[in-house]
């Protein structure tokens, strides 16, 4: 129980890797919030049934009333705030589109979610982690970051800026003994993706080909880092950027 009687915030987790990465940290002590714009009460309901506590709170990490309000109610209803995962973003249903294509509202609103939900995120957990004495955040970005994955000029330069917020955010945090760190995943089989009809079955086969190993990627490959980053055992890791892709890249 490496985590236990500690409070983890996981944005996004109503679904895919988000929920994963509650239930593993729910796994080892943690009490969890849910933060997602979606309903999470499934993955609440799923989290008591393994004996773990959890809220599932309705939360738009684009509006900082809304994100405001998560923190309040995590504080009130747990007393702290030790870990916060910045995993909410938009991704699984993403039309991919030439750069000169692609419409200023989509560009917006990638921004929106991806960097400035991270921003607001951050900064509403801060108060609380440092009258604490010791946080850790976990931003989640992506391996198309080092790939530079073309036609999504706007999810890839939004996860690029992820990274440059981490490393920025531990500088200015780090007197406060807050670690901020962020995680790269690959091309993740979720949920998500499971379940999107539209996907294609060769882009999977495609993005195998191009790793050290050669299969696909899943949840359970990138949840231990997460946990990892979310632990004791990362306390004096700060300012780093963890790519989980099964060696698709070399950072």
């Amino acid at each position: 129980m490496r985590l236990k009687g500690r409070v983890a915030i996981v944005t996004g987790g109503a679904r895919g890797l988000g929920k994963d990465y509650a239930l593993r940290l729910s796994e080892e002590g943690a009490r969890i919030v849910v933060a997602d714009i979606l309903d999470a009460t499934n993955v609440a309901h799923e989290i008591e049934k393994r004996g773990g506590e959890v809220m599932a709170l309705r939360t738009d990490v684009a509006d900082e009333q809304s994100v405001n309000d998560m923190v309040h109610k995590t504080i009130e209803g747990f007393g702290r705030i030790d870990i916060l995962v910045n995993n909410a973003a938009i991704f699984a249903d993403v039309v991919k589109r030439p750069f000169h294509e692609m419409l200023v509202e989509e560009w917006d609103r990638m921004m929106g979610v991806n960097l400035r939900g991270t921003f607001l995120c951050c900064k509403a957990v801060y108060p609380q982690m440092k009258k604490q004495g010791k946080g850790k955040i976990i931003n989640v970005s992506s391996g198309t970051v080092f790939s530079g994955n073309p036609y999504l000029i706007h999810y890839v330069t939004s996860k690029g800026g992820v990274i440059a917020f981490t490393r920025v955010l531990a500088r200015e945090v780090g007197n406060d003994g807050i670690c901020v760190n962020a995680v790269a995943p690959g091309f993740t089989i979720s949920e998500a993706i499971r379940g999107n009809p539209t996907f294609p079955e060769q882009t999977r086969t495609m993005v195998a080909g191009t790793r050290c190993f050669k299969r696909d990627e899943q949840s359970e490959d990138v949840t231990g880092t997460v946990l990892f980053l979310a632990s004791d055992d990362s306390d004096f890791i700060t300012g780093q950027t963890i790519v989980v892709d099964g060696g698709a890249v070399f950072h």
